[in-house]
């Protein structure tokens, strides 16, 4: 009965949305690196959808007038783009024809995540500023207490900072916390002791919580491991919250493709493997850079 209670409250009209349903890929960091890298949306947008989608924002005070832009960070040139631009008016073509099939039964199509690098409240008001142009498109919630049925559009916006609680209806999810800072060795019930509410969604998670050190010291993918990790998917499931993992990749060492090596697994076989577990054990959100690479898993799935 509590299972079916949050069933309801997170789906509206259809269930095929509910945390554990589908599996996405999440196209990490899918934005221009220094002025390299500009096809990472378009490539992202090939998978198809539904698909989740990562935009990293930055407060920019170099020019005339202080704005919002898509950046991994400095240096800065001030010929970045912004949200608009880059990610929103890319995504049209897709938006507007999913209004006009009027399918709503697997929207979203785009999950948009928003990773903010700066949270001036300037920096919050011009991104609210931009989601509001393009609030048609966006799942919505009534603001209440409890939990309330989502409003489903084609784009769900979710994000980290709870600057983003506001308004009515809300337009942004916000993650639960994670209530320690080492997340290796506690039990998910350790982790994060809340449940879904009105605005909190989702639950954002390094891999390190799975293997120790995370992708550049995992050994053998192993039973253990498995276990460990269907227990922090069922829990969030259990109370109601999609959950994402970062990052997932597998590339030889020193190729420059923009991908560091901190969430490097050594080899596309290791990531592979980590992928079939993830989608086994009914991860919502897979990121990782290898768009192309877990797109081809997922269909194979």
């Amino acid at each position: 009965m509590r299972l079916f209670r949050i069933a309801a409250a997170l789906c509206l009209p259809a269930c095929a949305q509910l945390p554990g349903t589908r599996v996405l890929l999440d196209a990490h960091n899918a934005y221009p690196y220094q002025e390299r890298y500009w096809d990472r949306i378009d490539r992202a947008l090939r998978r198809g959808v539904p698909i989740a989608i990562e935009q990293d924002l930055v407060w920019y005070t170099g020019g005339d007038l202080p704005k919002s832009i898509v950046s991994h960070g400095e240096p800065f040139t001030g010929q970045e783009p912004q949200l608009r631009e880059y990610f929103f008016e890319k995504i049209r073509p897709v938006v507007e024809r999913e209004l006009r099939s009027g399918d709503r039964s697997r929207w979203p199509v785009i999950v948009l995540n928003l990773d903010l690098k700066t949270n001036e409240p300037g920096h919050i008001e011009a991104i609210f500023e931009t989601l509001n142009e393009y609030k048609p498109w966006l799942t919505t919630a009534p603001r209440g207490d409890r939990v309330m049925p989502m409003n489903f559009k084609p784009v769900l916006v979710l994000a980290q900072d709870d600057q983003f609680d506001r308004g009515d209806p809300l337009i942004v999810f916000g993650s639960v916390r994670t209530v320690k800072k080492e997340v290796w060795g506690a039990s998910p019930r350790e982790l994060m002791t809340e449940r879904a509410t009105n605005f909190r969604r989702w639950w954002n998670l390094p891999w390190g919580a799975i293997e120790e050190g995370g992708p550049p010291k995992a050994g053998e993918w192993t039973g253990a491991d498995a276990k460990r990790l269907k227990e922090f998917v069922d829990h969030a499931h259990r109370n109601g919250l999609w959950i994402r993992f970062y990052t997932l990749n597998g590339h030889p060492e020193g190729s420059n493709n923009g991908m560091g090596q901190g969430y490097n697994f050594g080899s596309l076989e290791a990531a592979r493997k980590r992928w079939r577990a993830a989608i086994g054990a009914g991860v919502d959100f897979i990121a990782t850079d290898l768009y192309e690479d877990l797109a081809a898993v997922l269909r194979s799935k």
